[in-house]
Protein backbone atom coordinates (compact mmCIF):
# COMPACT_ATOMS: atom_id res chain seq x y z
CA UNK A 1 0.00 0.00 0.00
CA UNK A 2 2.61 2.36 0.47
CA UNK A 3 4.11 2.67 -2.98
CA UNK A 4 0.46 2.69 -4.61
CA UNK A 5 -0.08 5.60 -1.70
CA UNK A 6 3.43 7.42 -3.31
CA UNK A 7 2.04 6.45 -6.87
CA UNK A 8 -1.22 8.25 -5.73
CA UNK A 9 0.09 11.12 -4.23
CA UNK A 10 2.29 11.45 -7.42
CA UNK A 11 -0.84 11.64 -9.86
CA UNK A 12 -2.28 14.18 -7.64
CA UNK A 13 0.80 16.51 -8.19
CA UNK A 14 1.42 15.59 -11.96
CA UNK A 15 -2.28 16.49 -12.59
CA UNK A 16 -1.73 20.06 -10.77
CA UNK A 17 1.17 20.81 -12.71
CA UNK A 18 -1.26 19.75 -15.96
CA UNK A 19 -3.36 22.34 -14.93
CA UNK A 20 -0.91 24.43 -14.64
CA UNK A 21 0.52 24.42 -17.61
CA UNK A 22 -2.58 24.47 -19.36
CA UNK A 23 -3.10 28.02 -17.55
CA UNK A 24 0.01 28.59 -18.79
CA UNK A 25 -0.20 28.15 -22.37
CA UNK A 26 -2.86 30.49 -22.83
CA UNK A 27 -0.85 33.33 -23.21
CA UNK A 28 1.63 33.94 -24.85
CA UNK A 29 3.84 35.59 -22.17
CA UNK A 30 3.51 32.58 -19.84
CA UNK A 31 3.26 29.86 -22.45
CA UNK A 32 7.74 28.76 -21.95
CA UNK A 33 6.15 28.62 -17.78
CA UNK A 34 3.15 26.89 -19.06
CA UNK A 35 5.58 23.98 -21.11
CA UNK A 36 7.95 24.21 -18.05
CA UNK A 37 5.33 22.70 -15.76
CA UNK A 38 4.07 20.04 -18.52
CA UNK A 39 7.05 18.55 -18.85
CA UNK A 40 7.71 18.01 -15.67
CA UNK A 41 4.62 16.83 -14.92
CA UNK A 42 4.62 14.16 -17.42
CA UNK A 43 8.13 13.22 -16.11
CA UNK A 44 6.79 13.14 -12.84
CA UNK A 45 3.63 11.18 -13.98
CA UNK A 46 5.91 8.51 -15.75
CA UNK A 47 8.88 8.27 -12.93
CA UNK A 48 5.52 7.32 -10.71
CA UNK A 49 4.32 5.02 -13.20
CA UNK A 50 7.07 3.11 -14.11
CA UNK A 51 8.29 2.67 -10.23
CA UNK A 52 4.76 1.64 -8.86
CA UNK A 53 4.45 -0.91 -11.74
CA UNK A 54 8.07 -2.51 -11.10
CA UNK A 55 7.27 -2.50 -7.36
CA UNK A 56 7.03 -6.44 -6.34
CA UNK A 57 7.27 -7.21 -10.50
CA UNK A 58 9.65 -10.41 -11.76
CA UNK A 59 12.61 -9.57 -13.40
CA UNK A 60 11.44 -10.44 -16.71
CA UNK A 61 8.42 -7.58 -16.37
CA UNK A 62 10.97 -4.95 -14.97
CA UNK A 63 13.10 -5.27 -18.06
CA UNK A 64 10.23 -5.40 -20.39
CA UNK A 65 8.86 -1.97 -18.75
CA UNK A 66 12.40 -0.49 -18.64
CA UNK A 67 13.31 -1.48 -22.47
CA UNK A 68 9.62 -0.37 -23.61
CA UNK A 69 10.30 3.63 -21.40
CA UNK A 70 13.98 3.64 -23.17
CA UNK A 71 13.16 2.92 -26.71
CA UNK A 72 10.47 5.34 -26.26
CA UNK A 73 12.33 7.98 -24.66
CA UNK A 74 15.22 7.56 -27.36
CA UNK A 75 12.74 7.46 -30.48
CA UNK A 76 11.00 10.60 -28.96
CA UNK A 77 13.95 12.72 -28.25
CA UNK A 78 15.37 11.97 -31.78
CA UNK A 79 12.45 12.68 -33.51
CA UNK A 80 12.38 15.80 -31.44
CA UNK A 81 15.43 17.20 -32.54
CA UNK A 82 15.60 16.80 -36.07
CA UNK A 83 11.78 17.71 -36.37
CA UNK A 84 11.07 20.83 -38.71
CA UNK A 85 9.03 23.46 -37.26
CA UNK A 86 6.64 23.30 -40.44
CA UNK A 87 6.28 19.34 -39.67
CA UNK A 88 4.88 19.62 -35.95
CA UNK A 89 1.34 19.45 -37.07
CA UNK A 90 2.41 16.20 -39.06
CA UNK A 91 4.11 15.04 -36.09
CA UNK A 92 1.36 15.68 -33.75
CA UNK A 93 -1.20 14.07 -35.73
CA UNK A 94 0.75 11.11 -35.75
CA UNK A 95 1.64 10.82 -32.10
CA UNK A 96 -2.26 11.24 -31.81
CA UNK A 97 -2.44 7.60 -33.89
CA UNK A 98 -0.11 6.43 -31.21
CA UNK A 99 -2.22 7.14 -28.24
CA UNK A 100 -5.18 5.58 -30.24
CA UNK A 101 -3.70 2.36 -30.79
CA UNK A 102 -2.82 2.24 -27.04
CA UNK A 103 -6.22 3.03 -26.20
CA UNK A 104 -7.23 -0.07 -28.48
CA UNK A 105 -5.10 -2.09 -27.24
CA UNK A 106 -5.67 -1.36 -23.31
CA UNK A 107 -9.28 -1.84 -24.09
CA UNK A 108 -8.18 -5.27 -25.85
CA UNK A 109 -6.18 -6.27 -22.90
CA UNK A 110 -8.89 -5.12 -20.33
CA UNK A 111 -10.95 -8.10 -22.48
CA UNK A 112 -8.42 -11.12 -22.21
CA UNK A 113 -7.00 -10.10 -18.57
CA UNK A 114 -10.02 -9.95 -17.39
CA UNK A 115 -12.38 -12.18 -19.04
CA UNK A 116 -11.75 -15.20 -16.32
CA UNK A 117 -12.65 -13.22 -13.41
CA UNK A 118 -15.37 -11.02 -14.68
CA UNK A 119 -17.80 -13.14 -11.75
CA UNK A 120 -16.00 -11.81 -9.39
CA UNK A 121 -17.05 -8.18 -10.52
CA UNK A 122 -20.52 -8.30 -9.60
CA UNK A 123 -22.63 -5.43 -10.60
CA UNK A 124 -19.68 -4.02 -11.98
CA UNK A 125 -19.46 -6.42 -14.67
CA UNK A 126 -21.40 -4.80 -17.13
CA UNK A 127 -20.05 -1.51 -16.43
CA UNK A 128 -16.30 -2.72 -17.30
CA UNK A 129 -17.89 -4.57 -20.19
CA UNK A 130 -19.18 -1.29 -21.98
CA UNK A 131 -16.00 0.67 -21.08
CA UNK A 132 -13.87 -1.88 -22.92
CA UNK A 133 -16.19 -1.25 -26.26
CA UNK A 134 -16.33 2.51 -25.81
CA UNK A 135 -12.39 2.75 -24.69
CA UNK A 136 -11.45 0.55 -28.26
CA UNK A 137 -14.35 2.42 -30.26
CA UNK A 138 -12.77 5.66 -29.36
CA UNK A 139 -9.03 4.43 -29.76
CA UNK A 140 -9.54 2.92 -33.24
CA UNK A 141 -11.13 6.27 -34.54
CA UNK A 142 -8.32 8.05 -33.32
CA UNK A 143 -5.85 5.56 -34.71
CA UNK A 144 -6.74 5.67 -38.01
CA UNK A 145 -8.02 9.16 -38.28
CA UNK A 146 -4.83 10.71 -36.96
CA UNK A 147 -2.93 8.35 -39.47
CA UNK A 148 -5.17 10.18 -42.39
CA UNK A 149 -4.69 13.37 -41.10
CA UNK A 150 -0.90 12.62 -40.91
CA UNK A 151 -0.66 11.65 -44.53
CA UNK A 152 -2.60 14.95 -45.75
CA UNK A 153 -0.45 17.18 -43.93
CA UNK A 154 2.52 15.43 -44.89
CA UNK A 155 1.25 15.68 -48.82
CA UNK A 156 1.54 11.74 -49.16
CA UNK A 157 -2.39 11.50 -49.90
CA UNK A 158 -4.06 13.99 -52.01
CA UNK A 159 -5.81 16.70 -49.60
CA UNK A 160 -8.95 17.12 -51.21
CA UNK A 161 -12.10 15.92 -49.20
CA UNK A 162 -13.35 12.53 -49.72
CA UNK A 163 -17.01 12.68 -51.27
CA UNK A 164 -18.96 9.48 -51.28
CA UNK A 165 -22.09 9.10 -52.21
CA UNK A 166 -24.14 8.69 -48.82
CA UNK A 167 -21.37 9.84 -46.66
CA UNK A 168 -23.19 10.66 -44.10
CA UNK A 169 -25.46 7.76 -44.08
CA UNK A 170 -22.69 5.53 -43.43
CA UNK A 171 -21.35 7.40 -40.73
CA UNK A 172 -24.50 6.77 -39.31
CA UNK A 173 -25.22 3.76 -40.01
CA UNK A 174 -21.34 3.42 -37.79
CA UNK A 175 -22.85 4.62 -34.62
CA UNK A 176 -25.84 2.48 -34.67
CA UNK A 177 -23.86 -0.58 -35.15
CA UNK A 178 -22.10 0.44 -32.21
CA UNK A 179 -24.30 1.47 -29.87
CA UNK A 180 -26.04 -1.92 -30.77
CA UNK A 181 -22.66 -4.26 -30.49
CA UNK A 182 -21.54 -2.40 -27.39
CA UNK A 183 -25.26 -3.67 -26.46
CA UNK A 184 -24.69 -6.85 -27.48
CA UNK A 185 -21.05 -7.31 -26.14
CA UNK A 186 -22.40 -6.05 -22.34
CA UNK A 187 -24.73 -9.30 -22.72
CA UNK A 188 -22.87 -11.67 -24.02
CA UNK A 189 -19.06 -10.75 -24.24
CA UNK A 190 -18.45 -12.89 -27.52
CA UNK A 191 -15.26 -11.38 -28.90
CA UNK A 192 -16.65 -11.16 -32.58
CA UNK A 193 -18.80 -8.29 -31.39
CA UNK A 194 -15.55 -6.69 -30.20
CA UNK A 195 -13.61 -7.44 -33.24
CA UNK A 196 -16.46 -5.80 -35.83
CA UNK A 197 -16.38 -2.89 -33.41
CA UNK A 198 -12.64 -2.63 -34.23
CA UNK A 199 -13.40 -3.28 -37.38
CA UNK A 200 -16.00 -0.47 -37.88
CA UNK A 201 -14.55 2.18 -35.66
CA UNK A 202 -11.33 1.91 -38.33
CA UNK A 203 -13.44 2.66 -40.82
CA UNK A 204 -15.37 5.00 -39.25
CA UNK A 205 -12.06 6.91 -38.20
CA UNK A 206 -10.62 6.72 -42.02
CA UNK A 207 -13.84 8.09 -43.29
CA UNK A 208 -14.50 11.24 -41.01
CA UNK A 209 -10.76 12.52 -41.62
CA UNK A 210 -10.44 11.35 -45.62
CA UNK A 211 -13.76 13.43 -45.73
CA UNK A 212 -12.22 16.55 -44.60
CA UNK A 213 -10.93 18.85 -47.40
CA UNK A 214 -7.20 20.18 -46.51
CA UNK A 215 -8.15 23.89 -45.89
CA UNK A 216 -10.09 22.53 -42.38
CA UNK A 217 -7.05 20.43 -41.93
CA UNK A 218 -6.22 22.70 -38.16
CA UNK A 219 -9.20 21.93 -36.92
CA UNK A 220 -9.04 18.41 -37.58
CA UNK A 221 -5.18 18.34 -35.58
CA UNK A 222 -7.71 19.94 -32.70
CA UNK A 223 -10.58 17.62 -33.35
CA UNK A 224 -7.97 14.91 -33.35
CA UNK A 225 -6.66 16.00 -30.11
CA UNK A 226 -9.72 15.81 -28.25
CA UNK A 227 -10.03 12.30 -29.24
CA UNK A 228 -6.76 11.27 -28.00
CA UNK A 229 -7.76 12.85 -24.74
CA UNK A 230 -11.04 10.68 -24.64
CA UNK A 231 -9.25 7.63 -25.57
CA UNK A 232 -6.88 8.24 -22.71
CA UNK A 233 -9.17 8.78 -20.54
CA UNK A 234 -11.38 5.81 -21.57
CA UNK A 235 -7.91 3.65 -20.97
CA UNK A 236 -7.88 5.23 -17.36
CA UNK A 237 -10.96 3.57 -16.44
CA UNK A 238 -9.75 0.55 -17.64
CA UNK A 239 -6.68 0.64 -16.14
CA UNK A 240 -7.81 2.26 -12.59
CA UNK A 241 -5.22 4.99 -13.41
CA UNK A 242 -6.37 7.89 -11.59
CA UNK A 243 -4.06 10.46 -13.86
CA UNK A 244 -4.98 8.65 -16.82
CA UNK A 245 -8.38 9.65 -16.46
CA UNK A 246 -7.75 13.17 -15.33
CA UNK A 247 -5.11 14.14 -17.91
CA UNK A 248 -7.58 12.77 -20.81
CA UNK A 249 -10.35 14.76 -19.58
CA UNK A 250 -8.28 17.88 -19.16
CA UNK A 251 -7.22 16.91 -22.75
CA UNK A 252 -10.33 15.84 -24.39
CA UNK A 253 -12.45 18.90 -22.99
CA UNK A 254 -9.65 21.72 -23.84
CA UNK A 255 -9.16 19.87 -27.60
CA UNK A 256 -12.76 20.05 -28.07
CA UNK A 257 -13.70 23.35 -26.44
CA UNK A 258 -10.58 24.49 -28.99
CA UNK A 259 -12.04 22.50 -32.23
CA UNK A 260 -15.28 24.45 -31.18
CA UNK A 261 -13.53 27.91 -30.94
CA UNK A 262 -11.84 27.05 -34.35
CA UNK A 263 -14.80 25.95 -35.90
CA UNK A 264 -16.75 29.44 -35.15
CA UNK A 265 -13.98 31.19 -36.57
CA UNK A 266 -13.94 29.43 -39.54
CA UNK A 267 -18.12 29.55 -39.70
CA UNK A 268 -18.34 25.94 -39.60
CA UNK A 269 -20.59 23.84 -37.82
CA UNK A 270 -19.28 21.94 -34.82
CA UNK A 271 -21.14 19.20 -35.50
CA UNK A 272 -20.08 18.83 -38.93
CA UNK A 273 -16.59 18.97 -37.84
CA UNK A 274 -16.78 16.09 -35.19
CA UNK A 275 -18.94 14.06 -37.55
CA UNK A 276 -16.68 14.58 -40.61
CA UNK A 277 -19.45 16.15 -42.26
CA UNK A 278 -18.24 19.19 -44.04
CA UNK A 279 -15.49 19.67 -46.98
CA UNK A 280 -16.49 19.66 -50.94
CA UNK A 281 -14.87 19.44 -53.79
CA UNK A 282 -13.35 22.48 -54.90
CA UNK A 283 -15.31 23.44 -58.33
CA UNK A 284 -13.56 25.07 -60.96
CA UNK A 285 -11.19 26.95 -58.59
CA UNK A 286 -7.88 25.21 -60.30
CA UNK A 287 -7.43 26.83 -63.36
CA UNK A 288 -6.04 30.89 -64.09
CA UNK A 289 -8.59 33.47 -63.50
CA UNK A 290 -6.91 36.67 -65.77
CA UNK A 291 -3.47 38.21 -65.96
CA UNK A 292 -1.34 38.89 -62.59
CA UNK A 293 1.06 41.37 -62.17
CA UNK A 294 4.66 40.73 -60.80
CA UNK A 295 6.67 42.85 -59.03
CA UNK A 296 10.62 43.34 -57.81
CA UNK A 297 12.32 43.05 -54.66
CA UNK A 298 13.61 46.86 -55.35
CA UNK A 299 9.86 47.86 -56.75
CA UNK A 300 8.53 46.78 -53.50
CA UNK A 301 11.36 48.43 -51.62
CA UNK A 302 10.22 51.60 -53.11
CA UNK A 303 6.17 51.06 -52.31
CA UNK A 304 7.12 50.47 -48.85
CA UNK A 305 9.08 53.18 -48.42
CA UNK A 306 6.71 55.40 -49.26
CA UNK A 307 4.27 53.72 -47.06
CA UNK A 308 2.18 55.18 -43.72
CA UNK A 309 1.04 51.75 -42.11
CA UNK A 310 1.74 48.04 -43.42
CA UNK A 311 0.06 45.16 -42.92
CA UNK A 312 1.68 41.90 -42.64
CA UNK A 313 -0.21 38.65 -42.78
CA UNK A 314 1.99 35.63 -42.77
CA UNK A 315 0.47 32.16 -43.74
CA UNK A 316 2.03 28.56 -44.00
CA UNK A 317 4.47 29.56 -46.92
CA UNK A 318 6.35 31.73 -44.35
CA UNK A 319 6.95 28.90 -41.81
CA UNK A 320 8.03 26.74 -44.67
CA UNK A 321 10.48 29.42 -46.22
CA UNK A 322 11.55 30.29 -42.16
CA UNK A 323 10.98 33.91 -43.68
CA UNK A 324 10.20 35.13 -39.84
CA UNK A 325 13.54 36.37 -39.29
CA UNK A 326 14.10 38.68 -42.71
CA UNK A 327 10.39 39.40 -42.14
CA UNK A 328 11.16 40.56 -38.16
CA UNK A 329 14.46 42.68 -40.28
CA UNK A 330 12.17 44.20 -42.42
CA UNK A 331 9.68 45.33 -39.36
CA UNK A 332 12.73 47.05 -37.37
CA UNK A 333 13.78 48.90 -40.86
CA UNK A 334 10.29 50.14 -41.95
CA UNK A 335 9.57 51.27 -38.05
CA UNK A 336 12.73 53.23 -37.87
CA UNK A 337 11.20 54.79 -41.45
CA UNK A 338 8.31 55.89 -39.08
CA UNK A 339 5.95 53.21 -40.85
CA UNK A 340 3.07 51.82 -38.66
CA UNK A 341 3.50 48.35 -38.69
CA UNK A 342 1.31 44.90 -37.46
CA UNK A 343 0.34 41.94 -38.25
CA UNK A 344 -2.83 40.64 -39.22
CA UNK A 345 -3.02 36.65 -37.91
CA UNK A 346 -5.55 34.11 -39.24
CA UNK A 347 -6.97 31.82 -36.60
CA UNK A 348 -6.22 28.96 -38.80
CA UNK A 349 -3.04 30.51 -40.35
CA UNK A 350 -0.54 27.60 -41.01
CA UNK A 351 -1.73 24.41 -39.98
CA UNK A 352 -1.83 24.26 -36.59
CA UNK A 353 -3.51 26.45 -34.00
CA UNK A 354 -1.07 29.43 -33.07
CA UNK A 355 1.59 28.61 -35.73
CA UNK A 356 2.07 32.09 -36.82
CA UNK A 357 2.11 33.71 -33.33
CA UNK A 358 4.59 30.87 -32.35
CA UNK A 359 7.02 31.60 -35.02
CA UNK A 360 6.66 35.61 -34.67
CA UNK A 361 7.61 35.58 -30.89
CA UNK A 362 10.92 33.16 -32.24
CA UNK A 363 12.11 35.74 -34.14
CA UNK A 364 11.46 38.73 -31.38
CA UNK A 365 8.32 40.22 -32.74
CA UNK A 366 6.66 42.57 -30.27
CA UNK A 367 3.31 40.90 -28.74
CA UNK A 368 1.64 43.94 -29.03
CA UNK A 369 1.49 44.41 -33.16
CA UNK A 370 0.35 41.24 -34.02
CA UNK A 371 -3.42 41.17 -33.98
CA UNK A 372 -5.90 38.90 -34.48
CA UNK A 373 -8.16 38.69 -37.28
CA UNK A 374 -10.75 40.13 -35.83
CA UNK A 375 -8.86 43.17 -34.48
CA UNK A 376 -7.29 43.92 -38.09
CA UNK A 377 -10.04 43.39 -40.47
CA UNK A 378 -11.57 46.94 -40.66
CA UNK A 379 -8.25 48.86 -40.51
CA UNK A 380 -7.35 47.59 -44.40
CA UNK A 381 -8.84 50.31 -45.76
CA UNK A 382 -6.72 52.70 -44.35
CA UNK A 383 -3.73 50.56 -44.76
CA UNK A 384 -1.01 51.67 -47.64
CA UNK A 385 0.79 48.15 -48.33
CA UNK A 386 -0.77 44.77 -47.03
CA UNK A 387 1.98 41.96 -47.60
CA UNK A 388 0.99 38.47 -48.34
CA UNK A 389 3.59 35.89 -46.88
CA UNK A 390 2.87 32.67 -48.01
CA UNK A 391 -0.98 33.05 -47.02
CA UNK A 392 -3.27 31.84 -49.58
CA UNK A 393 -6.20 30.44 -48.90
CA UNK A 394 -6.98 33.03 -45.52
CA UNK A 395 -7.05 35.92 -47.74
CA UNK A 396 -9.16 33.97 -50.72
CA UNK A 397 -12.00 36.37 -51.50
CA UNK A 398 -13.63 33.94 -52.58
CA UNK A 399 -14.69 32.34 -49.45
CA UNK A 400 -17.05 35.78 -49.95
CA UNK A 401 -18.02 36.21 -53.31
CA UNK A 402 -18.18 32.37 -54.30
CA UNK A 403 -21.16 30.29 -52.71
CA UNK A 404 -19.66 27.32 -54.47
CA UNK A 405 -16.00 27.45 -53.31
CA UNK A 406 -14.80 24.65 -51.19
CA UNK A 407 -14.09 27.90 -48.52
CA UNK A 408 -17.34 29.34 -49.07
CA UNK A 409 -18.27 31.33 -46.05
CA UNK A 410 -14.81 30.73 -43.73
CA UNK A 411 -13.69 34.18 -42.54
CA UNK A 412 -10.86 35.68 -44.09
CA UNK A 413 -8.21 38.42 -43.66
CA UNK A 414 -9.69 41.49 -46.07
CA UNK A 415 -6.49 42.21 -47.29
CA UNK A 416 -7.88 43.67 -51.23
CA UNK A 417 -9.46 46.37 -49.50
CA UNK A 418 -5.67 47.86 -48.80
CA UNK A 419 -4.47 50.77 -51.50
CA UNK A 420 -1.62 48.51 -52.73
CA UNK A 421 -1.33 44.35 -51.68
CA UNK A 422 2.02 42.48 -52.66
CA UNK A 423 2.01 38.41 -52.58
CA UNK A 424 4.95 36.65 -51.75
CA UNK A 425 4.59 33.08 -53.81
CA UNK A 426 6.82 30.51 -55.51
CA UNK A 427 4.44 30.56 -58.14
CA UNK A 428 0.70 30.92 -59.59
CA UNK A 429 -0.07 27.46 -57.99
CA UNK A 430 -3.35 27.11 -55.76
CA UNK A 431 -3.13 26.97 -52.42
CA UNK A 432 -3.47 23.71 -49.60
CA UNK A 433 -7.08 23.85 -50.26
CA UNK A 434 -6.80 23.36 -53.66
CA UNK A 435 -8.89 26.12 -54.38
CA UNK A 436 -7.77 29.10 -56.76
CA UNK A 437 -7.69 32.78 -55.47
CA UNK A 438 -9.19 35.47 -57.23
CA UNK A 439 -7.04 37.95 -55.14
CA UNK A 440 -3.99 37.32 -57.39
CA UNK A 441 -5.69 38.78 -60.43
CA UNK A 442 -6.97 42.28 -58.56
CA UNK A 443 -5.56 45.57 -60.36
CA UNK A 444 -3.95 46.66 -57.02
CA UNK A 445 -2.30 43.15 -56.51
CA UNK A 446 1.31 42.64 -57.34
CA UNK A 447 3.23 39.52 -57.53
CA UNK A 448 6.30 38.73 -55.77
CA UNK A 449 7.84 35.41 -56.92
CA UNK A 450 10.38 33.16 -55.27
CA UNK A 451 11.70 32.06 -52.06
CA UNK A 452 10.22 34.66 -49.60
CA UNK A 453 13.02 34.76 -47.10
CA UNK A 454 15.20 35.60 -50.08
CA UNK A 455 12.66 37.84 -51.21
CA UNK A 456 11.98 39.57 -48.01
CA UNK A 457 16.37 39.59 -47.44
CA UNK A 458 16.03 41.65 -51.05
CA UNK A 459 13.39 43.91 -49.48
CA UNK A 460 15.39 44.92 -46.55
CA UNK A 461 18.55 45.06 -48.51
CA UNK A 462 17.29 47.85 -50.59
CA UNK A 463 15.00 49.70 -48.28
CA UNK A 464 16.91 52.65 -46.66
CA UNK A 465 17.39 52.64 -43.42
CA UNK A 466 16.43 56.32 -42.64
CA UNK A 467 13.82 57.78 -44.41
CA UNK A 468 14.42 60.15 -46.97
CA UNK A 469 11.20 62.51 -46.79
CA UNK A 470 9.82 63.91 -43.69
CA UNK A 471 8.39 62.70 -40.35
CA UNK A 472 4.84 62.02 -41.13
Amino acid sequence: MRAEAWAQAAYIVAALLFILSLAGLSRHETSRMGSAFGVIGMALALAASVWYTLHGSTLVVAGLITAAVVVGAVLGLARARVVKMTEIPELIALLHSLVGLAATLVGWNGYLQYKDIRATLGDMAGVHDAEIAIGVFIGAITFTGSIVAYLKLAGKINSAPLVLPGKHAYNLAAIIAFVGLTVGFVATQNVWLLATTTLIALALGWHLVASIGGGDMPVVVSMLNSYSGWAAAASGFLLNNTLLIITGALVGSSGAYLSYVMSKAMNRSFISVIMGGFGVEAVGSGGPEGEHQEITPDQAAEMLADAESVIITPGYGMAVAQAQYPVADLVNRLQARGVKVRFGVHPVAGRLPGHMNVLLAEAKVPYDIVLEMDEINDDFPSTSVVLVIGANDTANPSAIDDANSPIAGMPVLHVWEAQQVIVFKRSMAVGYAGVQNPLFFYPNTHMLFGDAKQRVDDIVQALPLEADHAVR
